[in-house]
């Protein structure tokens, strides 16, 4: 049976794949395409063998999983598609109501670390659709992840307070922030080692393609979206791809935060693989 990998449907993912593309490079895996949400019940639930997952899915899992080397996705501050969109400012937001995306847990525990930990206020928040003008018919404040912030983002520069969560995770820590790691299946990297390496190698280079050709990868992105290439090219330059040490320094703050709200029962270790 081919590896089974899952694949986010996000512009931030592109990069991810432009090169397999572009340099043809031909895997023997079967890609399956979803979001966050469903790309971590997928994993969990045995039907796909390694994924993109959000960060604070593998460490409610982590009994299960590796982390694969050298692949996130994240930011060292600004992300641009982790966006508070507010009609007050955010020390204002104490006791009032926000919709949260519906397609990302770990953007959602990011913003009540911000809001509790280093705001000190205790909003209301509740799920909803990934619409903004809906979102905001009902809460004072929304946020949302991926592509449809960066669409809201596009269409609103100045009627609404808006709040870039991996800017704000960087003031107030100074370390980047890590939002999905791609998390293997521990029982199938055990007798899968020789396809985890073929897999790794070629999503780095495929990684590296993206970056050194970034204009043609915005330009190929765009052509389904209302906005132009500038702005994605923008967008990819803020965003990592890798995981040294300083972005698994970020990510364990990211958990012992989230741990101290209450938001998972443990600090996990980082098991990353040795490939």
């Amino acid at each position: 049976m081919r590896p089974r990998v899952g694949h986010i449907q996000f512009i931030n993912c592109f990069p991810l794949f432009y090169g397999l593309i572009e340099k043809k490079f031909l895997l023997e895996i079967d890609l399956i395409k979803g979001n966050p949400t469903d790309l971590n019940r997928m994993l969990r639930q045995n039907l796909l063998d390694l994924a993109p997952v959000p960060s604070i899915a593998y460490a409610r899992s982590y009994q299960d999983y590796v982390l694969m080397p050298d692949i996130s996705i994240s930011a060292d501050g600004e992300v641009k598609s982790i966006y508070l969109f507010s009609k007050l400012p955010i020390e204002d937001l104490h006791q009032k109501k926000i919709a949260l995306t519906n397609i990302s847990a770990t953007s959602k525990a990011l913003l009540r670390i911000i809001m509790s930990r280093f705001y000190k206020i205790v909003p209301e928040y509740f799920n909803s659709a990934p619409e903004l003008r809906a979102m905001l018919m009902e809460a004072d404040a929304a946020l949302l992840i991926g592509d449809d912030a960066l669409r809201a983002r596009y269409k609103n520069e100045d009627r609404l307070h808006i709040y870039d969560l991996g800017q704000v995770w960087k003031e107030f820590t100074g370390l980047p922030m890590v939002f999905a790691v791609w998390a293997i299946r521990k029982e199938w990297a055990v007798n899968h080692m020789e396809e985890l390496r073929m897999i790794r190698q070629t999503f780095v280079d495929s990684i590296q393609f993206s970056l050194d050709n970034i204009e043609d990868v915005a330009r190929k992105a765009s052509q389904w979206e209302d906005f132009g290439a500038d702005y994605l090219v923008d967008y990819f330059r803020h965003l990592s791809f890798d995981f040294d040490q300083r972005k698994q320094d970020g990510l364990l703050e990211y958990y012992k935060q989230a741990e101290n709200q209450g938001i998972i029962d443990e600090v996990p270790p980082l098991q990353v693989l040795e490939l």
